[in-house]
Order: C-alpha cells, then structure tokens, then sequence
C-alpha cells in the first residue's frame, strides 16, 4: 500500500501470527479426540485478527465521538478554530504514529466534531438548511463509493493513484496558501480565494467538484486498506486505523460538500 491515504502507510497492516490449531496428542482418548475435532474453526475474534465486522463497529465508535463533539461545537461555534488546529496536530499524530492508539483515534474524532459543529453552525446562521444539504451530498458520495467498490466497478490503480498524489498536494498548497491570504487579510472574502470569479464563475465552482472527485478517489484508497488488512490477517488493533482513515476522508468529503454548496447558493 505504497500509493494511499496518508492515514495508511506502506505497512500499515502487518501480516498477524496466527496461532496453530490445535493437534491430536498421542495417548488422547477417543472422547477426547472427538472432542478436539468438533470444535469450531477460530475466526478472527478468536485469532485477534482485522475483520470488516470488527473495523465497521470501531469506525462506528469513532464517529460517534465525531457527533459528540460536533454537538458541542454547534453551541458553542468559537470552538471550532482552536479545535481545527487541534484536529490537525492529532491527524499528524495518527498519520505517524507507528502503533494505532484508540485513545488518539477518539480524541481525533471529538476535537474534528467539535471543529465540523463550529463551522457548520456558522455557515447555517448564513444559509438556512445548508448542513443537511452537505449531509445528504457526502452521504450519497459514499454510499456509491461504497456500492461501486463493492461491486468490482471500481478499483485503484497506480497510475490513478500518482495522478491523485499529485493532485493532492497542489491542492494542499492552493489551501495553504488561501489561508494565509484570509488570515493577513489580503483575500476579504469569507472563502478566500475560492470566492474569486473566473469568466464570472467563483473559482470554488471549479474547484469544489474536483475536490470531491479527490475525496471519493480517497475513499476507494480507504476501502482497498480495509480489505488489504483483513486479507492479511492484520492484528485487530489495527482496526482502529482502519476508523481512523475512513473518518479522515469522511470528514474532507464534509468539508468540501458543505463549502461548494454554500458557494453555489450564495451565487
């Protein structure tokens, strides 16, 4: 997984020891050997292996605490730029970490809630009825993610994958570079440059949708992470990786739904 979402590493699933079934003994009597064949195959519960089961329930968790703290933010909207910065140092911390912590995954998922409430909030003040607009386009963006993925429809591929790195960090620096004019005050727009018009078209038109297709580009780079680690017989705990990428990309999907919507309807 050399070419993925950043919240994945090369290995970032490494291959599980599987523990050895259990073997006839010499002198075992005959109860005892039915006994030994009947059991059950182990499966991953048994083996502390990855399963999709277990990653949707810690992804589920983590997502919970996402709400939790999108509730908090939404009262309280001057939350949502420090929680921004704090999001950001524990998206680091989960990105290089070397083991996956539960406790730096969760943590992850409260400050980003607390961060998405915020700016949700102060977006809905401007455009009644704007969040759940934005929930509804990056709920249908990852269900046909999901569903195509599935389905075979859709895979990654390396030269997809560069074409999106490359991508990625172009736009990386464009965000970069747009907060430092918003910040010094250089761009007085509330979306900064996005809100500058091209042949009277706001540039966050042009850019918005690409960025989803980037976005949902990511998730598929989530999903063949999920099935690489289960394939692998990867150790649970890395499940929590698993959530915390899927979050990552969930939580940028959001982010660029709500600022094209609002972008669009302000126009």
């Amino acid at each position: 997984m050399a070419l993925s979402n950043p919240a994945f590493g090369k290995r970032s699933f490494p291959v599980a020891t599987i523990p050895q079934p259990a073997t006839a003994q010499p002198g075992m009597t005959a109860e005892q050997l039915d006994e030994l064949y009947g059991r059950p195959a182990a499966g991953p519960a048994e083996t502390d292996r990855m399963s999709y089961e277990d990653t949707i329930v810690k992804t589920a968790v983590t997502f919970g605490f996402v709400l939790a703290g999108a509730a908090v933010g939404f009262f309280i909207p001057a939350l949502a730029l420090p929680f921004a910065l704090l999001g950001f140092v524990l998206a680091l911390v989960n990105i290089f970490k070397k083991e996956p912590s539960a406790a730096l995954v969760l943590a992850y998922g409260a400050a980003e809630g607390v961060f998405l409430g915020g700016i949700s909030r102060i977006v809905e003040n401007m455009l009644p009825g704007v969040i759940f607009q934005a929930l509804i386009g990056t709920g249908l963006v990852f269900g046909v993610t999901l569903a195509l993925f599935a389905n075979g429809k859709i895979r990654a591929s390396k030269r997809a994958t560069k074409i999106f790195l490359i991508a990625m960090i172009s736009y990386a620096l464009f965000s970069v570079v747009n907060l430092v004019l918003q910040f010094t005050g250089v761009a007085n727009d509330p979306w900064g440059l996005y809100g500058a018009n091209i042949a009277g078209i706001p540039l966050g038109l042009i850019i918005g949708p690409l960025a989803i297709l980037m976005a949902a580009y990511s998730l598929v780079l989530d999903f063949t992470s999920v099935q690489q680690g289960v394939q692998a017989g990867a150790p649970r705990k890395w499940g929590w990786k698993a959530a915390f990428g899927l979050v990552l990309t969930i939580v940028w999907l959001y982010v660029e739904m709500l600022r094209l919507i609002s972008i669009f309807r302000s126009n």
